[in-house]
Protein backbone atom coordinates (compact mmCIF):
# COMPACT_ATOMS: atom_id res chain seq x y z
CA UNK A 1 0.00 0.00 0.00
CA UNK A 2 1.25 3.43 -0.28
CA UNK A 3 -0.50 6.81 0.03
CA UNK A 4 -1.12 8.79 -3.07
CA UNK A 5 -2.20 11.90 -1.58
CA UNK A 6 -2.32 13.24 2.26
CA UNK A 7 -4.46 16.52 3.39
CA UNK A 8 -5.29 18.21 6.27
CA UNK A 9 -8.44 19.67 6.96
CA UNK A 10 -9.17 22.96 8.99
CA UNK A 11 -12.43 23.65 9.58
CA UNK A 12 -15.70 22.30 7.72
CA UNK A 13 -15.58 20.49 4.22
CA UNK A 14 -16.79 18.44 1.77
CA UNK A 15 -16.00 15.25 3.85
CA UNK A 16 -17.77 16.78 7.23
CA UNK A 17 -19.49 19.48 8.49
CA UNK A 18 -19.27 18.93 12.26
CA UNK A 19 -16.12 17.51 12.29
CA UNK A 20 -13.39 20.29 11.36
CA UNK A 21 -10.09 19.15 11.99
CA UNK A 22 -9.43 16.13 9.20
CA UNK A 23 -6.90 13.97 7.79
CA UNK A 24 -7.82 13.22 4.47
CA UNK A 25 -5.69 10.19 2.91
CA UNK A 26 -5.90 8.91 -0.46
CA UNK A 27 -4.28 5.40 -0.42
CA UNK A 28 -3.71 2.70 -3.16
CA UNK A 29 -4.22 -0.47 -1.71
CA UNK A 30 -1.99 -2.06 -4.55
CA UNK A 31 -1.93 -5.73 -3.57
CA UNK A 32 -4.63 -5.74 -1.27
CA UNK A 33 -6.96 -3.74 -3.57
CA UNK A 34 -10.31 -5.95 -2.98
CA UNK A 35 -9.33 -7.73 -0.33
CA UNK A 36 -11.16 -7.14 3.64
CA UNK A 37 -9.53 -8.34 7.03
CA UNK A 38 -10.73 -11.61 6.86
CA UNK A 39 -8.71 -12.69 3.69
CA UNK A 40 -5.39 -11.68 6.05
CA UNK A 41 -4.82 -15.22 7.98
CA UNK A 42 -3.99 -13.90 11.74
CA UNK A 43 -4.61 -10.00 10.80
CA UNK A 44 -7.20 -10.12 13.26
CA UNK A 45 -5.71 -11.30 16.41
CA UNK A 46 -2.06 -9.65 15.39
CA UNK A 47 -4.07 -6.03 15.05
CA UNK A 48 -5.58 -6.97 18.51
CA UNK A 49 -2.80 -7.69 20.03
CA UNK A 50 -0.57 -5.02 19.06
CA UNK A 51 -3.34 -2.33 19.42
CA UNK A 52 -5.86 -3.85 22.16
CA UNK A 53 -8.03 -0.38 22.40
CA UNK A 54 -8.74 -0.84 18.66
CA UNK A 55 -11.65 -2.80 19.95
CA UNK A 56 -12.39 -0.57 23.16
CA UNK A 57 -15.94 1.38 22.69
CA UNK A 58 -15.13 5.23 22.98
CA UNK A 59 -16.17 6.20 26.68
CA UNK A 60 -19.34 8.36 25.90
CA UNK A 61 -21.94 6.52 24.35
CA UNK A 62 -25.01 8.27 23.10
CA UNK A 63 -27.97 7.22 25.32
CA UNK A 64 -30.82 9.20 23.20
CA UNK A 65 -30.25 5.81 20.47
CA UNK A 66 -28.71 3.65 23.73
CA UNK A 67 -25.62 2.56 20.86
CA UNK A 68 -21.79 3.87 20.78
CA UNK A 69 -21.67 7.13 19.43
CA UNK A 70 -18.37 5.78 17.71
CA UNK A 71 -18.48 1.87 17.25
CA UNK A 72 -15.42 0.39 18.04
CA UNK A 73 -13.59 -2.43 15.27
CA UNK A 74 -13.68 -5.47 17.42
CA UNK A 75 -12.28 -8.77 17.00
CA UNK A 76 -15.29 -10.34 15.60
CA UNK A 77 -15.98 -7.46 12.78
CA UNK A 78 -11.98 -8.42 11.93
CA UNK A 79 -12.28 -12.19 11.54
CA UNK A 80 -15.48 -11.58 9.32
CA UNK A 81 -14.18 -9.53 7.61
CA UNK A 82 -13.86 -5.55 7.29
CA UNK A 83 -12.49 -2.82 4.31
CA UNK A 84 -9.00 -2.56 4.63
CA UNK A 85 -8.59 1.47 4.65
CA UNK A 86 -10.94 0.87 7.40
CA UNK A 87 -8.95 -1.16 9.20
CA UNK A 88 -6.59 2.12 8.38
CA UNK A 89 -8.91 4.42 9.64
CA UNK A 90 -9.19 2.71 13.25
CA UNK A 91 -5.21 2.53 13.92
CA UNK A 92 -4.56 6.31 12.92
CA UNK A 93 -7.27 6.55 16.15
CA UNK A 94 -6.06 4.86 17.79
CA UNK A 95 -2.40 6.10 17.54
CA UNK A 96 -3.89 9.60 18.24
CA UNK A 97 -5.74 8.06 21.55
CA UNK A 98 -2.62 6.33 22.78
CA UNK A 99 -0.41 9.78 22.78
CA UNK A 100 -3.50 11.66 24.57
CA UNK A 101 -5.25 13.02 22.08
CA UNK A 102 -8.95 11.72 22.67
CA UNK A 103 -9.84 11.61 18.93
CA UNK A 104 -12.96 8.96 17.70
CA UNK A 105 -14.89 9.78 14.05
CA UNK A 106 -13.37 8.42 10.83
CA UNK A 107 -14.96 7.42 7.30
CA UNK A 108 -13.38 5.38 4.51
CA UNK A 109 -14.82 5.78 1.11
CA UNK A 110 -14.01 3.80 -2.17
CA UNK A 111 -12.69 6.03 -5.05
CA UNK A 112 -15.24 6.27 -7.79
CA UNK A 113 -13.19 6.27 -10.89
CA UNK A 114 -9.90 4.38 -9.49
CA UNK A 115 -10.02 1.36 -9.30
CA UNK A 116 -7.70 -0.22 -5.71
CA UNK A 117 -7.72 2.80 -4.52
CA UNK A 118 -9.47 4.75 -1.32
CA UNK A 119 -10.27 7.41 0.92
CA UNK A 120 -9.42 7.08 4.41
CA UNK A 121 -10.74 10.20 6.62
CA UNK A 122 -10.48 10.25 10.38
CA UNK A 123 -10.26 13.13 12.87
CA UNK A 124 -6.71 14.98 14.72
CA UNK A 125 -6.29 16.92 17.70
CA UNK A 126 -3.50 18.21 16.32
CA UNK A 127 -2.44 18.75 12.88
CA UNK A 128 0.92 17.13 12.63
CA UNK A 129 0.04 14.52 14.59
CA UNK A 130 -2.44 13.87 12.59
CA UNK A 131 -0.13 13.51 9.82
CA UNK A 132 2.16 11.19 11.53
CA UNK A 133 -0.62 8.96 12.53
CA UNK A 134 -1.66 8.56 8.84
CA UNK A 135 1.84 7.57 7.76
CA UNK A 136 2.01 5.17 10.33
CA UNK A 137 -0.80 3.48 10.53
CA UNK A 138 -0.93 2.50 6.58
CA UNK A 139 2.89 1.37 7.48
CA UNK A 140 1.72 -0.38 10.22
CA UNK A 141 -1.15 -2.28 8.18
CA UNK A 142 0.98 -2.77 5.40
CA UNK A 143 3.40 -4.76 7.80
CA UNK A 144 0.90 -7.22 10.02
CA UNK A 145 -0.78 -7.85 6.56
CA UNK A 146 2.89 -9.31 5.82
CA UNK A 147 3.32 -11.39 8.98
CA UNK A 148 6.29 -8.33 9.68
CA UNK A 149 7.03 -7.62 13.12
CA UNK A 150 5.74 -3.89 14.53
CA UNK A 151 7.19 -1.75 17.19
CA UNK A 152 4.88 1.26 18.20
CA UNK A 153 6.45 2.75 20.98
CA UNK A 154 8.48 4.82 18.84
CA UNK A 155 5.19 6.48 16.91
CA UNK A 156 3.86 6.91 20.40
CA UNK A 157 6.82 8.47 21.82
CA UNK A 158 6.99 10.84 18.46
CA UNK A 159 2.72 11.92 18.55
CA UNK A 160 3.03 12.43 22.48
CA UNK A 161 6.22 14.62 22.05
CA UNK A 162 3.83 16.06 18.94
CA UNK A 163 0.89 16.36 21.25
CA UNK A 164 3.25 18.36 24.27
CA UNK A 165 4.83 21.01 21.89
CA UNK A 166 1.75 21.58 20.02
CA UNK A 167 -1.08 21.14 22.28
CA UNK A 168 -2.64 24.23 24.69
CA UNK A 169 -1.98 23.78 27.97
CA UNK A 170 -4.86 23.09 30.34
CA UNK A 171 -4.86 26.48 31.18
CA UNK A 172 -4.63 28.16 27.44
CA UNK A 173 -7.05 25.40 26.76
CA UNK A 174 -9.84 26.26 29.28
CA UNK A 175 -9.95 30.06 27.96
CA UNK A 176 -10.23 28.56 24.37
CA UNK A 177 -12.75 26.19 24.97
CA UNK A 178 -15.03 28.89 26.73
CA UNK A 179 -14.36 31.59 24.04
CA UNK A 180 -15.52 29.09 21.86
CA UNK A 181 -18.57 28.60 23.35
CA UNK A 182 -19.62 31.97 23.29
CA UNK A 183 -18.66 32.04 19.35
CA UNK A 184 -15.78 33.68 19.79
CA UNK A 185 -13.28 32.57 17.26
CA UNK A 186 -9.57 31.91 17.85
CA UNK A 187 -6.07 31.34 15.95
CA UNK A 188 -2.61 30.13 17.14
CA UNK A 189 -0.10 32.50 15.61
CA UNK A 190 2.38 31.06 13.56
CA UNK A 191 5.36 29.50 14.99
CA UNK A 192 4.04 30.77 19.03
CA UNK A 193 2.40 29.56 21.79
CA UNK A 194 -0.01 33.15 21.50
CA UNK A 195 -3.71 33.12 20.97
CA UNK A 196 -5.47 35.30 19.23
CA UNK A 197 -9.37 35.92 19.97
CA UNK A 198 -11.17 37.39 17.98
CA UNK A 199 -10.60 39.41 14.74
CA UNK A 200 -9.36 42.86 13.62
CA UNK A 201 -9.88 45.46 16.18
CA UNK A 202 -11.82 43.37 18.61
CA UNK A 203 -9.13 40.99 19.24
CA UNK A 204 -7.19 39.61 22.04
CA UNK A 205 -4.44 37.69 22.31
CA UNK A 206 -3.23 35.43 25.61
CA UNK A 207 0.01 33.37 26.19
CA UNK A 208 -0.67 30.69 28.82
CA UNK A 209 -2.58 33.28 31.56
CA UNK A 210 -1.32 36.13 30.52
CA UNK A 211 -3.21 38.71 27.95
CA UNK A 212 -3.29 41.55 26.63
CA UNK A 213 -4.56 43.67 29.66
CA UNK A 214 -1.42 41.84 31.42
CA UNK A 215 0.76 45.02 32.30
CA UNK A 216 4.50 44.00 31.91
CA UNK A 217 5.73 45.88 34.75
CA UNK A 218 3.52 43.53 36.82
CA UNK A 219 5.21 40.67 35.74
CA UNK A 220 8.53 42.48 36.45
CA UNK A 221 7.70 42.53 39.82
CA UNK A 222 5.90 39.66 40.21
CA UNK A 223 8.91 37.85 39.18
CA UNK A 224 11.62 39.37 41.32
CA UNK A 225 9.84 37.73 44.87
CA UNK A 226 12.30 40.20 47.08
CA UNK A 227 10.13 43.62 45.54
CA UNK A 228 6.96 41.64 45.69
CA UNK A 229 7.53 40.94 49.72
CA UNK A 230 9.14 44.74 50.14
CA UNK A 231 5.46 46.21 48.17
CA UNK A 232 3.38 43.42 50.30
CA UNK A 233 4.83 44.23 53.53
CA UNK A 234 4.88 48.15 53.20
CA UNK A 235 0.64 47.65 52.44
CA UNK A 236 0.60 45.84 55.34
CA UNK A 237 -0.12 42.23 54.13
CA UNK A 238 1.69 39.41 56.34
CA UNK A 239 4.69 38.34 54.92
CA UNK A 240 7.76 36.14 55.74
CA UNK A 241 10.90 38.02 57.10
CA UNK A 242 13.67 36.59 55.08
CA UNK A 243 16.77 38.61 53.19
CA UNK A 244 18.48 37.41 49.86
CA UNK A 245 22.34 35.83 49.43
CA UNK A 246 24.71 35.26 46.93
CA UNK A 247 27.05 32.72 48.98
CA UNK A 248 27.60 30.17 51.74
CA UNK A 249 28.60 32.85 53.91
CA UNK A 250 25.88 34.80 53.16
CA UNK A 251 23.52 31.69 53.59
CA UNK A 252 25.04 31.54 57.18
CA UNK A 253 25.08 34.72 58.55
CA UNK A 254 21.32 34.69 57.25
CA UNK A 255 20.13 32.07 59.41
CA UNK A 256 21.98 32.93 62.55
CA UNK A 257 19.52 36.14 62.15
CA UNK A 258 16.32 34.56 61.17
CA UNK A 259 16.96 30.73 62.66
CA UNK A 260 15.65 27.47 61.69
CA UNK A 261 13.37 26.56 60.19
CA UNK A 262 13.87 28.09 57.09
CA UNK A 263 12.92 27.90 53.31
CA UNK A 264 15.62 28.45 50.14
CA UNK A 265 13.93 29.26 46.65
CA UNK A 266 15.68 31.05 44.13
CA UNK A 267 14.68 34.54 43.49
CA UNK A 268 13.46 34.53 40.00
CA UNK A 269 12.08 30.81 40.23
CA UNK A 270 8.61 29.80 39.21
CA UNK A 271 6.27 27.01 39.86
CA UNK A 272 8.32 25.94 42.87
CA UNK A 273 11.75 25.16 40.83
CA UNK A 274 14.35 25.49 43.01
CA UNK A 275 12.94 25.69 46.18
CA UNK A 276 13.25 24.38 49.73
CA UNK A 277 11.03 24.19 52.42
CA UNK A 278 11.12 23.01 56.11
CA UNK A 279 15.10 23.10 56.39
CA UNK A 280 15.98 22.61 60.17
CA UNK A 281 20.08 21.83 59.69
CA UNK A 282 22.98 23.43 57.95
CA UNK A 283 23.71 20.43 55.82
CA UNK A 284 20.13 20.55 54.07
CA UNK A 285 20.39 24.35 54.02
CA UNK A 286 23.71 24.28 51.81
CA UNK A 287 21.93 21.49 49.69
CA UNK A 288 18.89 23.56 49.28
CA UNK A 289 21.10 26.93 48.69
CA UNK A 290 23.00 24.94 45.96
CA UNK A 291 19.42 23.65 44.48
CA UNK A 292 18.29 27.47 44.53
CA UNK A 293 21.56 28.49 42.60
CA UNK A 294 20.47 26.05 39.38
CA UNK A 295 18.02 28.86 39.13
CA UNK A 296 19.05 31.92 39.99
CA UNK A 297 22.58 33.65 40.93
CA UNK A 298 20.50 35.19 44.19
CA UNK A 299 18.75 32.84 46.54
CA UNK A 300 16.26 34.04 48.77
CA UNK A 301 16.55 32.91 52.81
CA UNK A 302 13.08 33.34 54.71
CA UNK A 303 11.24 32.41 57.74
CA UNK A 304 9.50 29.11 57.52
CA UNK A 305 5.44 29.43 57.99
CA UNK A 306 3.63 26.46 59.74
CA UNK A 307 0.50 25.73 57.75
CA UNK A 308 -0.82 24.47 54.62
CA UNK A 309 -0.42 25.77 50.75
CA UNK A 310 -3.13 27.52 49.75
CA UNK A 311 -3.76 28.62 45.83
CA UNK A 312 -6.09 31.95 45.88
CA UNK A 313 -7.07 33.26 42.41
CA UNK A 314 -7.62 36.54 41.75
CA UNK A 315 -9.58 37.75 37.85
CA UNK A 316 -10.00 41.70 37.46
CA UNK A 317 -9.63 41.92 40.95
CA UNK A 318 -11.94 39.73 42.14
CA UNK A 319 -11.23 36.31 43.97
CA UNK A 320 -12.91 33.51 41.53
CA UNK A 321 -11.19 30.26 42.89
CA UNK A 322 -8.71 28.96 45.97
CA UNK A 323 -7.67 25.75 46.80
CA UNK A 324 -5.51 23.45 49.19
CA UNK A 325 -2.50 22.08 47.47
CA UNK A 326 -0.73 19.36 48.91
CA UNK A 327 2.80 17.99 47.85
CA UNK A 328 2.95 14.56 46.05
CA UNK A 329 3.00 11.85 48.32
CA UNK A 330 2.58 8.43 49.42
CA UNK A 331 0.81 6.28 52.01
CA UNK A 332 2.47 3.36 53.38
CA UNK A 333 0.62 0.32 53.53
CA UNK A 334 3.94 -2.04 55.77
CA UNK A 335 4.47 -4.28 52.93
CA UNK A 336 4.81 -1.98 49.44
CA UNK A 337 8.40 0.10 49.07
CA UNK A 338 8.22 3.19 48.03
CA UNK A 339 9.03 3.03 44.53
CA UNK A 340 5.68 0.57 44.76
CA UNK A 341 3.43 2.54 46.09
CA UNK A 342 4.73 5.42 43.55
CA UNK A 343 3.89 3.20 41.06
CA UNK A 344 0.75 2.55 42.30
CA UNK A 345 -0.24 6.30 42.36
CA UNK A 346 0.54 6.93 39.01
CA UNK A 347 -2.07 4.20 37.89
CA UNK A 348 -4.84 6.63 38.52
CA UNK A 349 -6.30 7.16 35.20
CA UNK A 350 -6.25 10.77 35.87
CA UNK A 351 -2.43 11.01 36.01
CA UNK A 352 -0.69 11.45 33.09
CA UNK A 353 3.02 13.15 31.51
CA UNK A 354 3.41 16.88 31.34
CA UNK A 355 -0.04 18.63 30.84
CA UNK A 356 -1.80 16.00 29.34
CA UNK A 357 -4.11 15.08 32.02
CA UNK A 358 -5.77 16.72 34.90
CA UNK A 359 -2.99 15.00 37.28
CA UNK A 360 0.99 14.86 36.73
CA UNK A 361 2.25 11.40 37.42
CA UNK A 362 5.24 11.02 40.37
CA UNK A 363 8.25 10.96 39.31
CA UNK A 364 11.73 10.31 41.66
CA UNK A 365 13.75 13.08 41.35
CA UNK A 366 17.04 14.10 42.48
CA UNK A 367 14.80 16.23 44.85
CA UNK A 368 12.72 13.09 45.90
CA UNK A 369 15.84 11.30 46.19
CA UNK A 370 17.35 13.91 48.70
CA UNK A 371 14.24 14.23 50.78
CA UNK A 372 14.39 10.24 51.18
CA UNK A 373 18.25 10.46 52.06
CA UNK A 374 17.66 12.99 54.68
CA UNK A 375 15.09 10.84 56.34
CA UNK A 376 17.41 7.37 55.58
CA UNK A 377 14.94 6.44 52.96
CA UNK A 378 15.23 4.57 49.54
CA UNK A 379 12.88 3.95 47.01
CA UNK A 380 13.39 0.45 48.06
CA UNK A 381 12.34 1.07 51.22
CA UNK A 382 8.88 -0.14 53.04
CA UNK A 383 6.69 2.31 55.00
CA UNK A 384 4.62 1.23 57.71
CA UNK A 385 1.01 1.00 57.55
CA UNK A 386 -0.77 4.48 57.51
CA UNK A 387 2.73 6.72 57.35
CA UNK A 388 2.56 9.34 54.78
CA UNK A 389 5.80 10.35 52.97
CA UNK A 390 5.88 13.91 51.07
CA UNK A 391 7.96 13.17 47.95
CA UNK A 392 8.41 16.74 47.26
CA UNK A 393 8.74 19.85 49.28
CA UNK A 394 6.39 22.18 47.40
CA UNK A 395 2.92 21.46 46.48
CA UNK A 396 3.19 22.23 42.73
CA UNK A 397 0.39 20.20 40.48
CA UNK A 398 2.88 19.97 37.89
CA UNK A 399 5.27 17.56 40.31
CA UNK A 400 2.61 15.14 40.96
CA UNK A 401 0.63 17.60 43.78
CA UNK A 402 -3.17 17.50 44.35
CA UNK A 403 -5.24 20.22 44.97
CA UNK A 404 -8.60 20.56 47.17
CA UNK A 405 -11.30 23.04 46.16
CA UNK A 406 -11.61 25.75 48.95
CA UNK A 407 -13.56 28.24 47.44
CA UNK A 408 -16.58 28.22 49.96
CA UNK A 409 -14.63 28.32 52.94
CA UNK A 410 -12.43 31.70 52.40
CA UNK A 411 -12.84 33.64 54.92
CA UNK A 412 -14.20 37.58 54.36
CA UNK A 413 -10.86 38.89 55.58
CA UNK A 414 -8.65 36.58 53.21
CA UNK A 415 -10.52 37.51 50.24
CA UNK A 416 -9.83 40.74 50.68
CA UNK A 417 -6.16 40.20 51.30
CA UNK A 418 -5.97 38.24 48.02
CA UNK A 419 -7.35 41.02 46.14
CA UNK A 420 -5.49 43.53 47.52
CA UNK A 421 -2.37 41.54 46.90
CA UNK A 422 -2.97 41.45 43.23
CA UNK A 423 -3.86 45.21 42.44
CA UNK A 424 -0.46 45.97 44.34
CA UNK A 425 1.67 44.16 42.01
CA UNK A 426 -0.70 45.02 39.11
CA UNK A 427 -1.84 41.83 37.24
CA UNK A 428 -5.16 41.39 35.86
CA UNK A 429 -4.90 37.53 36.18
CA UNK A 430 -3.06 36.66 39.43
CA UNK A 431 -2.10 33.69 41.98
CA UNK A 432 -1.66 34.43 45.78
CA UNK A 433 0.65 31.66 47.67
CA UNK A 434 -0.42 31.77 51.13
CA UNK A 435 0.61 29.68 54.35
CA UNK A 436 -2.08 29.28 57.14
CA UNK A 437 -3.83 26.73 59.33
CA UNK A 438 -7.21 27.28 57.96
CA UNK A 439 -8.29 29.57 55.12
CA UNK A 440 -11.53 30.28 57.15
CA UNK A 441 -9.76 32.02 59.94
CA UNK A 442 -8.42 35.77 58.90
CA UNK A 443 -4.75 35.59 58.12
CA UNK A 444 -3.56 38.09 61.58
CA UNK A 445 -5.18 35.66 63.50
CA UNK A 446 -3.70 32.05 62.24
CA UNK A 447 0.00 33.37 61.80
CA UNK A 448 -0.28 32.83 58.40
CA UNK A 449 1.61 34.72 55.69
CA UNK A 450 1.50 35.21 51.75
CA UNK A 451 4.48 33.31 50.51
CA UNK A 452 4.38 34.25 46.66
CA UNK A 453 2.41 36.04 44.06
CA UNK A 454 2.38 34.53 40.51
CA UNK A 455 1.73 35.92 36.96
CA UNK A 456 0.54 33.53 34.80
CA UNK A 457 -1.30 31.30 37.69
CA UNK A 458 -2.30 27.53 36.37
CA UNK A 459 -5.64 27.03 36.34
CA UNK A 460 -5.33 22.87 36.43
CA UNK A 461 -5.66 22.73 39.76
CA UNK A 462 -8.64 24.80 40.14
CA UNK A 463 -10.73 23.37 36.61
CA UNK A 464 -10.12 19.62 37.72
CA UNK A 465 -8.89 19.77 41.74
CA UNK A 466 -8.45 16.17 43.10
CA UNK A 467 -11.30 16.94 45.46
CA UNK A 468 -13.50 19.16 45.79
CA UNK A 469 -15.73 21.56 43.15
CA UNK A 470 -14.40 22.20 39.75
CA UNK A 471 -14.15 25.64 38.94
CA UNK A 472 -14.89 27.47 35.64
CA UNK A 473 -12.30 29.97 35.89
CA UNK A 474 -11.96 30.51 32.38
CA UNK A 475 -15.22 32.22 32.44
CA UNK A 476 -14.29 35.43 34.11
CA UNK A 477 -11.25 36.06 32.09
CA UNK A 478 -13.45 35.94 29.18
CA UNK A 479 -15.63 38.43 30.69
CA UNK A 480 -12.61 40.43 31.07
CA UNK A 481 -11.57 40.07 27.79
CA UNK A 482 -14.53 40.44 26.08
CA UNK A 483 -17.33 42.31 28.10
CA UNK A 484 -21.26 41.04 27.35
CA UNK A 485 -21.82 42.70 24.30
CA UNK A 486 -18.94 43.33 23.12
CA UNK A 487 -18.30 42.30 19.71
CA UNK A 488 -15.26 39.44 19.07
CA UNK A 489 -15.17 39.76 14.83
CA UNK A 490 -15.53 42.16 11.99
CA UNK A 491 -17.61 41.52 8.90
CA UNK A 492 -15.98 39.45 6.30
CA UNK A 493 -16.93 38.93 2.71
CA UNK A 494 -16.00 36.55 0.58
CA UNK A 495 -16.13 37.12 -2.94
CA UNK A 496 -16.16 33.79 -5.36
CA UNK A 497 -16.39 32.71 -9.16
CA UNK A 498 -14.81 33.17 -12.37
CA UNK A 499 -14.80 35.75 -13.91
CA UNK A 500 -14.90 39.92 -12.39
CA UNK A 501 -13.73 38.67 -9.03
CA UNK A 502 -11.49 41.18 -8.63
CA UNK A 503 -13.42 44.34 -9.95
CA UNK A 504 -16.26 42.64 -7.78
CA UNK A 505 -14.09 43.18 -4.65
CA UNK A 506 -12.82 46.75 -5.55
CA UNK A 507 -15.96 47.57 -5.98
CA UNK A 508 -17.66 46.41 -2.63
CA UNK A 509 -14.30 47.79 -0.93
CA UNK A 510 -14.86 51.24 -2.43
CA UNK A 511 -18.00 51.33 -1.27
CA UNK A 512 -17.82 50.33 1.78
CA UNK A 513 -14.20 52.54 2.12
CA UNK A 514 -16.67 55.71 1.29
CA UNK A 515 -18.69 54.71 4.30
CA UNK A 516 -15.80 55.71 6.59
CA UNK A 517 -14.70 52.51 7.29
CA UNK A 518 -11.32 50.90 6.96
CA UNK A 519 -11.30 47.95 4.77
CA UNK A 520 -8.41 45.08 3.74
CA UNK A 521 -8.78 43.14 0.88
CA UNK A 522 -7.08 40.76 -1.34
CA UNK A 523 -7.36 40.17 -4.94
CA UNK A 524 -5.02 38.81 -8.16
CA UNK A 525 -3.12 42.17 -7.36
CA UNK A 526 -2.02 41.71 -3.82
CA UNK A 527 -2.77 42.41 -0.59
CA UNK A 528 -4.35 45.92 0.47
CA UNK A 529 -5.07 47.57 3.49
CA UNK A 530 -7.11 51.18 3.52
CA UNK A 531 -6.00 51.67 0.12
CA UNK A 532 -1.88 50.78 0.31
CA UNK A 533 -0.98 47.55 -1.48
CA UNK A 534 1.07 45.48 1.22
CA UNK A 535 1.96 42.76 -0.58
CA UNK A 536 2.30 41.99 -4.60
CA UNK A 537 1.27 39.31 -6.29
CA UNK A 538 -2.00 36.75 -6.77
CA UNK A 539 -3.28 36.20 -2.87
CA UNK A 540 -6.44 34.69 -4.17
CA UNK A 541 -7.37 30.65 -4.27
CA UNK A 542 -7.08 27.93 -1.23
CA UNK A 543 -4.76 29.89 0.97
CA UNK A 544 -5.71 33.30 0.22
CA UNK A 545 -9.48 34.04 -1.11
CA UNK A 546 -10.49 37.06 -2.82
CA UNK A 547 -12.24 38.75 0.68
CA UNK A 548 -12.15 41.68 2.35
CA UNK A 549 -12.84 42.77 5.58
CA UNK A 550 -13.98 45.90 7.84
CA UNK A 551 -12.93 47.67 10.60
CA UNK A 552 -15.29 49.71 12.88
CA UNK A 553 -14.76 53.69 11.31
Amino acid sequence: MKIIDLRTMRGPSYWSVKHLKLIVMKVDLEDLAGKWSNAIPGLASRLTKLLPGVGQPCPTPDSSKQKLKYPPLTLEQLTDGEPMCHVIQHVALELQRLAGMPVYWGKSYPSAHEEGVEFVVFSYQEERAGRVAARAAVEIVDALCQKQKVDIKPIITELHNIREEEFFGPSTYSIVAEAVSRNIPYIRLKNTSVIQLGYGVNQKRIQATTSTNTAFFAVDIAGNKNRTKAMLADAGIPVPRGTTVYSIEELRTAIEELGFPIVTKPLDGNHGKGASINITDWKTAQTGFKEAQVYSRAVIVEQFIEGFDHRLLVVNGQLVAAAKRKPASVLGDGKSTIQELIDQVNQDPRRGEGHEKVLTKITADKHTMAILEARDLTLKSVLPEGEELFLKSTANISTGGTATDVTDLVHPYNVLLAERAAGIIGLDICGIDLLTSDIAIPLNESRGAVIEVNAAPGFRMHISPAEGLPRNVAAPVVDMLFPRGTPSRIPIMAVTGTNGKTTTTRMLAHMVAAQGYKVGFTTTDGIYIQGNQLEQGDCTGGKAQSLYCVTPR
